[in-house]
């Protein structure tokens, strides 16, 4: 039996779209993994009106941003010279191991997870980049919902990303090594 992980990102959808989306793949869990979990842009992405509306639809919501978010605020050995998060060393925390933990426990117990953060495209984000690379150890696939009874496979972004540099949603090249899109320090 193949094993699956969802994946999602808000970026500018409204909520309705966003519900029809996770109630597509029928997911009962969804985990915020953002660090921040606001938004000033999309403030029903916030995390009090998120929930709120999760709970409407009969979805869990857990926060685990601080296990799982591409920017560890409490750990600065994870970065680069040039202030970009290196994922190679987010991953080997005790922080990131413990929430990894905790994907693997709700996937072997069937339950529908979907790890969720702010970027629309899995290839700008350490859902991909980082988690999904990470569930591929252990067999479990991540499937990034992009669309409703839409996905994209963690095998088929891996082999985006291994295609070279994208252009980002504003214009600028991403280049397809696991840091972060952005510098932080």
């Amino acid at each position: 039996m193949i094993s699956y992980v969802y994946s999602i990102g808000h970026g500018k959808k409204t909520i309705d779209e966003f519900l029809l989306e996770l109630h597509s793949f029928d997911i009962e869990y969804l985990i915020d993994i953002r660090s921040k979990p606001y938004s000033k842009y999309c403030p029903h992405f916030s995390q009090d009106d998120l929930r709120k509306s999760l709970e409407k639809q009969n979805i869990f919501y857990v926060y685990m941003g601080k296990e799982l978010g591409g920017l560890p605020v409490h750990d600065s050995t994870c970065f680069t010279e040039d202030g970009r998060v290196d994922y190679d060393k987010l991953k080997e925390k005790d922080f990131f191991r413990k929430g990894m933990e905790r994907l693997f426990v709700a996937n072997s117990k069937g339950i529908r997870v979907c790890i969720m953060c702010s970027e629309s495209n899995p290839i700008d984000c350490h859902r991909s980049k980082l988690i999904g690379e990470e569930l591929l150890i252990y067999g479990i696939y991540l499937q990034h919902i992009i669309g409703i009874s839409k996905s994209k496979s963690q095998s088929q972004i891996n082999e985006d990303l291994t295609n070279g540099t994208f252009i980002g949603m504003f214009g600028d090249e991403i280049s397809a090594n696991m840091t972060s899109k952005k510098r932080y320090l």
